[in-house]
């Protein structure tokens, strides 16, 4: 009989390779399985485990351990009810992997219910605080015009900050930049298309412009430890999604703005904006590459007051003009 941790790996490697997801999702589900495991060795005194051994009993005393644990970046907090969620939906993919791929008798994963959260309202800039923010950039030197180019495609097309680091020089070549859409791969490694704004292709072109090397990514950094050796197509100088989140968080600081500006926070405007003018929910899925509309709607809490205004500006005219006839 198999024990927990190599139907662990396979489970990771069906993911891989039967469900194609991402190395990034696969990391996450490896890393919750492990904490799972580890746990659960401790909970039941048992050096190795089956899927027999998980029960009801057990997610009960997991659920527990989840809500008492301590985040690792923050010893002074628990985990959020949301960062549970994410523990328990992994292992409920597991469970499912078990019982659909191997045939094996364990807990239903249906059996493991997910915390209420309540409602995610997501942070978003202000046009003005989008202003401060790219005004901070000296643009004279070539790491300046580099971070101008990243904050106004981000902003431009709501790309999530992986995608934005994948991207490679041939990605945005002239015809793209003529044509201001050009496709991205992103969860699930699905592809879905983005579009340009003028902006972004003028910082764009005059980032290219300066980028005589031969090197493969989009963006490169231009400090740090050296490139590494045999590195012809400059991959070791590709910036990092924390790189990229580092430099956001430097200029915010510098623009004065309250909000904690992440890459994720300028995806947000880029949705809550176009919403804001006016853009259907169904197109800003599709816009943000979201599997499930369920997922996009969190930006509707930010846009109830323009429906309110509505409201008030047509529904009153209109009860007015009806209630001044009967009168």
């Amino acid at each position: 009989m198999p024990n927990l941790n190599s139907l662990i790996a396979g489970f990771l490697q069906h993911a891989e390779v039967e469900r194609n997801l991402s190395q990034g999702t696969i990391k996450m589900y490896h890393m919750y399985l492990d904490k799972f495991e580890e746990f659960s060795k401790d909970h039941l005194h048992k050096k190795e485990l089956t899927e027999k051994d998980i029960d009801k009993d057990l997610i009960t005393a997991y659920r527990i351990y989840l809500n008492r644990k301590t985040s690792e970046t923050n010893p002074t907090e628990t985990l959020s009810k949301a960062t549970q969620n994410c523990f328990l939906i992994g292992l409920r993919s597991f469970l499912k992997y078990l019982s659909v791929q191997k045939d094996l008798k364990s807990l239903d994963a249906n059996k493991i219910t997910l915390a209420k959260t309540g409602d995610r309202v997501p942070k978003f800039l202000t046009k003005e605080d989008l202003e401060r923010l790219f005004s901070r950039q000296n643009v004279s030197k070539r790491s300046g015009l580099r971070d101008r180019a990243i904050l106004e495609l981000l902003y431009s097309t709501g790309l999530r900050v992986s995608e934005l680091t994948a991207l490679n020089l041939t990605d945005l070549s002239p015809q793209v930049l003529e044509s201001k859409e050009f496709t991205v791969i992103g969860k699930g490694r699905k592809a879905r298309t983005v579009y340009l704004t003028d902006p972004a292709v003028n910082w764009l072109k005059r980032y290219l412009s300066i980028r005589k090397d031969p090197f493969k990514p989009l963006f490169v950094r231009y400090s740090g430890k050296s490139m590494d050796l045999n590195d012809a197509d400059g991959k070791s100088l590709r910036l990092t999604p924390r790189s990229v989140q580092r430099m956001i968080k430097k200029y915010s600081v510098q623009a004065g703005i309250a909000v904690d500006v992440t890459p994720h926070v300028l995806r947000h405007s880029f949705a809550t904006h176009i919403l804001k003018k006016g853009a259907d929910i169904r197109s800003v899925q599709e816009l943000l590459g979201h599997s499930n509309i369920s997922t996009t709607q969190i930006y509707t809490h930010l846009t109830n007051q323009d429906l309110k205004k509505t409201h008030q500006k047509f529904h009153n005219d209109t009860h007015d003009s009806a209630t001044s006839s009967i009168l």
